[in-house]
């Protein structure tokens, strides 16, 4: 027995003495490889940290460039239509200048480029009363430029107003309207803005056929919080073709414009657009109120 444990215990001291090396060798290599491996991984997050800086740099750049040019852009193109506008006012306060052409060619640049931040109803009415006196044989000729050039920025302006709201159309039949001439109504119409539903009520009271002019009264019905309980608005004035909509607008709560457009007048009829839209379409001149501008960060926030 005792030979057999001391052979036994022999055999298990050799193993020992051959596994410590081993085991020696083997964390040796764990630990060296564990090393390299975060060396590795270290050396790659590194390398991914600075392309996301540069890549983050480059685009920086690139934005710190880009506003740049816009803003020259920006300073360029105001400086042109200063000087654009300034040549073209100049040339309707100039005495000396009679030439009814340059007058309805300055017109056409005016509205073409400044029909969103400039009321041109004034020098339309300006130029047509002109019209009544003027004897040239194009007469007819200019009359047509001024209506077209009006319907062509009313269109423009209710294409860019309806995308950001709503609108619909009503036909005008004269004879239909003498038939009723202390007040003509017109089919009732919604329009949804935002979320919110306004019925629409438009009133023929008066048609101007020489002047192409129309004078309406509107009936604007916005549902409040309560039910049954209804905000009222009740406006009654003159529409024509020099009438915009950007410009020639009617505030409603929630910082939101109405507008009527005469798009078409002819011998027996006539076509109004009604359009809303909100408040920060509306042209430049036309600030929102401070109420509407506290309503709307809060409604924001």
């Amino acid at each position: 027995m005792g030979k057999e444990e001391k052979k036994e215990k022999d055999k298990w001291d050799k193993v020992d003495i051959i596994l410590k090396p081993v085991g020696g060798l083997l964390t040796a290599i764990a630990v060296s490889s564990l090393g390299l491996l975060g060396t590795d991984y270290l050396k790659k997050k590194e390398k991914s940290d600075m392309i996301s800086r540069e890549r983050m740099q480059t685009m920086e750049s690139n934005v710190r460039l880009y506003s740049e040019l816009m803003s020259k852009r920006e300073e360029a193109e105001s400086a042109l239509r200063k000087d654009m506008f300034n040549s073209i006012i100049g040339s309707f306060l100039r005495p000396e200048s009679a030439l009814f052409e340059e007058k309805v060619l300055n017109l056409e640049l005016l509205a073409y480029n400044f029909h969103e931040s400039l009321n041109l109803k004034p020098l339309f009415g300006y130029l047509k009363k002109k019209l009544t006196v003027y004897e040239g044989k194009d007469k007819d000729e200019y009359a047509l430029r001024l209506n077209k050039v009006a319907s062509e920025i009313a269109k423009k302006q209710i294409l860019a107003l309806e995308n950001a709201g709503d609108e619909f159309s009503r036909t005008v039949v004269f004879d239909r309207f003498h038939q009723n001439p202390e007040g003509f109504p017109l089919p009732d119409g919604t329009i949804t803005i935002e979320g919110i539903e306004r019925d629409f009520r438009i009133v023929v009271l008066e048609v101007d056929a020489g002047a192409k002019e129309i004078k309406v009264r509107l009936e604007v019905r916005t549902p409040k919080g309560s039910p049954g309980e209804i905000e009222v608005n009740v406006t009654e004035f003159w529409i024509g073709y020099f009438d915009f909509p950007m410009i020639d607008n009617i505030h409603l709560s929630h910082d939101q414009r109405c507008a009527l457009v005469l798009t078409i007048f002819e011998e027996s009829s006539a076509n109004i657009t009604a359009v809303g839209f909100p408040g920060s379409y509306a042209s430049l001149k036309e600030k929102p109120h401070y109420q509407e501008i506290i309503q709307n960060l809060l409604k924001s926030k």
